[in-house]
């Protein structure tokens, strides 16, 4: 029988199958299934600064209804204020207590005092490991690229310093130097990278003329792109990679370990075909390690990784001049 063990940010995981952040977290009986079902570890749904600040100045103006008319009126209450994280933080202490799997607090955060404000907190419910999201496009055109990584940086440092939990980051594909980004945090202490945050893309509607903005499932076509990323940093970078974005399979999480992931997370697949899908999974991929006669999965990590194939280039540039001159 295949060995599915796994280590994650120096986690002990019994398999290398993550449940992404996601609504699946929402709900403690939907973590115990994923942890039945055989997740190495759960990703909890990110706690955003900016629904907080959200959230709280609804409230202000909801308490200041009416004030400009009945001003004694303030004076009938005592003074309210909102309750920033703590609602959130109580959930993530409640689901801690729910299971045995490790758990992993995930943080979006705008303000750097905020981001190690949150962390500490996060780091107190008793996770096992932090995942900052960075998800922020920017639109400033003064803002340059080295402003741009300049200001994650900072972030980054500023967690490092105020958490004793092992730290990933959750990047997208879209800095000019992707590598270079990569290697800077993992010199910096991060423990895990995660590849690559799925930006959601506005649409518009040409009949109403109007935004729409909607949550589009991910199809596994689009793991090519962290597949490349993962097969390129294997042995470059001193951190775990792990693939997030259009893992649909156990064929597919057998490819991410091939290019050299230490886990995979996956979050479509399973709010499209339930939760006990990741059993379905895992069966795959131990009947293909199985087939391919391997009895855990550092018996073939890495060996479709860049640094091992024997035609490193196909990674770069010569694999798309290729496919072009191949056209008839």
């Amino acid at each position: 029988m295949a060995d599915t063990k796994t280590t994650y940010m120096g986690m002990d995981l019994n398999t290398p199958i993550l449940v992404a952040a996601c609504s699946i977290s929402s709900y403690t009986d939907r973590i115990k299934d994923a942890e039945k079902a055989g997740a190495g570890a759960l990703v909890i749904r990110s706690l955003f600064e900016e629904q907080i600040l959200f959230e709280s100045l609804r409230m202000e103006e909801e308490l200041s209804r009416g004030s400009e008319l009945y001003a004694e009126a303030l004076s009938y209450f005592p003074q309210m204020h909102h309750g920033e994280a703590s609602e959130h933080l109580m959930w993530v202490e409640k689901a801690r207590a729910e299971v045995k799997m490790p758990l992993i607090a995930s943080l979006n955060a705008i303000n750097p005092g905020t981001w190690t404000k949150y962390a500490k907190q996060l780091e107190n419910t008793g996770v096992d490991a932090l995942e900052l999201n960075v998800y922020s496009v920017v639109t400033n055109v003064e803002k340059s690229a080295a402003d741009v990584e300049k200001s994650l940086y900072e972030t980054v440092d500023a967690v490092l310093s105020e958490v004793k939990i092992p730290v990933s980051v959750k990047l997208s594909p879209y800095y000019s130097s992707t590598a270079n980004v990569a290697a800077q945090l993992a010199k910096r202490g991060v423990q895990g990278l995660v590849l690559f945050n799925r930006f959601l893309q506005p649409d518009i509607d040409t009949k109403s003329e109007e935004l729409i903005n909607e949550m589009i499932y991910s199809t596994p076509q689009e793991m090519k792109l962290p597949l490349r990323w993962v097969a390129i940093l294997y042995n470059q970078i001193k951190a775990d990679l792990a693939l997030n974005t259009g893992v649909h399979s156990g064929l597919d999480s057998a490819k991410a370990i091939l290019a050299g992931a230490s886990v995979i997370q996956s979050a479509s697949a399973l709010l499209q075909n339930g939760i006990a899908y990741i059993s379905t999974m895992l069966r795959e991929l131990e009947g293909w390690m199985d087939e391919h006669g391997y009895n855990n999965l550092s018996d073939f990590r890495g060996k479709l990784s860049q640094s091992e194939v024997d035609d490193p280039l196909a990674f770069e540039r010569a694999q798309y001049v290729k496919l072009l001159m191949s056209q008839k």
